[in-house]
């Protein structure tokens, strides 16, 4: 991986703030580089892509089996391919003539964790959310007097 400007590598860091009580806690949440998560979310953006990553998914592969199922040209698929090298979703181990393909799945792991954070916030937005609306939706006492 290149280093940036003056060395530094580019870096995400996420913040989350969460009311508890009346204490606002601050989680810091994992450092993830901002490249390989571009590269990665850029990668699974496309159909085809995704479809290649799946037929890898089975076991490896040489490129003109990836190509098959698909309507385009061997040059196209090449192109593909690269783009989920880059990613660093696929190895490809040259034999002669025949090019391999090996799924590298842990860029697709770094991509899942940095989703499943964001799905950890939400569930309890959510669920305050819904407890909140249960609150206010109960019928109040006043009602009941009348």
């Amino acid at each position: 991986m290149r280093a940036g400007l003056y060395g530094f590598k580019r870096t995400l860091k996420f913040f989350i703030c969460i009311p508890v009580e009346s204490i606002l806690l601050l989680n810091q949440m994992v450092k993830y580089s901002s490249r390989t998560l571009n590269r990665t979310f850029a990668a699974l953006a496309d159909p085809t892509r995704r479809r290649i990553l799946a037929h890898l998914a089975r076991g490896d592969q040489c490129v003109t089996h990836l190509a098959k199922p698909h309507a385009m040209s061997l040059p196209a698929i090449s192109k593909h391919l690269r783009v989920l090298e880059k990613a660093g979703l696929l190895r490809r181990r040259r034999y002669g003539r025949v090019h391999e393909m090996r799924l590298d799945a842990k860029p697709l792991q770094e991509a899942a964790q940095w989703v499943g954070e964001y799905r950890k916030f939400w569930q309890g937005s959510l669920d305050r959310l819904a407890e909140y609306l249960e609150k206010e939706n109960r019928p109040s006492e006043k009602r009941k007097t009348k």
